[in-house]
């Protein structure tokens, strides 16, 4: 266990605050203290919470049930309201005229932290998380259809709530501009190529500010 440092600092990401792991030759020690109580995990399955191949997620997947149903884990966030997803564009936008849109991306690894638990999101959320963003982004003088607000949004709502998520920067040569989306489950928040002009991704950012 010595060189699955980002494995143990995954699981213990994951944990609620009141857990502890304890490193041991075999594994490690999940010691729950408002249980009083201990459970064991091998080393292959601390290391599928830092394995980011599709064949260990289903796994992943089973390991994140069986700690939540244990009490270790917190169940997976609820998904947001329309009006709290109004709230956080409309934060995200003031943010990004205050300090720049390069400085909060750099802030990302704070708002959208890199869960080691994050699942594949369906595509029923992420068309409903589009819709109200879109909504909102739309209908909003203040926000004014910003595309780098409505992507930051959608990235940092995604990753909190624990679902996979890619916030990307294009451009596009003739006329020259920028343009700013997030994928999840095969969509783009907001679209990828408005008005049908395509992008060229020159940054993607999938891990929380990484």
């Amino acid at each position: 266990m010595a060189d699955d440092t980002e494995a143990l600092v995954a699981v213990e990401r994951f944990l609620s605050p009141y857990c502890r792991v304890i490193q041991m030759s075999g594994g490690v020690l999940i010691a729950d203290w408002r249980r009083t109580r201990f459970l064991g995990m091998p080393t292959a399955e601390v290391r599928k919470f830092a394995d980011g191949s599709d064949g260990s997620a289903e796994e992943r997947a089973e390991l994140v049930t069986a700690l939540v149903r244990a009490g270790c884990a917190p169940a997976r966030r609820r998904e947001y309201a329309d009006a709290e997803v109004g709230r956080w564009l409309r934060g995200v936008h003031l943010l990004i005229r205050t300090v720049g849109f390069g400085r909060v991306l750099r802030f990302l690894s704070l708002a959208a932290p890199d869960y080691a638990r994050a699942e594949p999101p369906g595509t029923e959320t992420v068309a409903r998380l589009k819709r109200a963003v879109q909504a909102h982004g739309r209908t909003s003088w203040f926000v004014n259809d910003d595309c780098k607000a409505e992507a930051v949004t959608a990235f940092v709502l995604l990753r909190r709530a624990g679902l996979q998520a890619a916030l990307h920067v294009g451009v596009r040569e003739h006329p020259f501009a920028l343009h700013a989306w997030t994928s999840a489950a095969g969509l783009c928040i907001p679209d990828a190529d408005p008005r049908g002009h395509a992008f060229t991704p020159i940054l993607s950012i999938d891990r929380g500010g990484r």
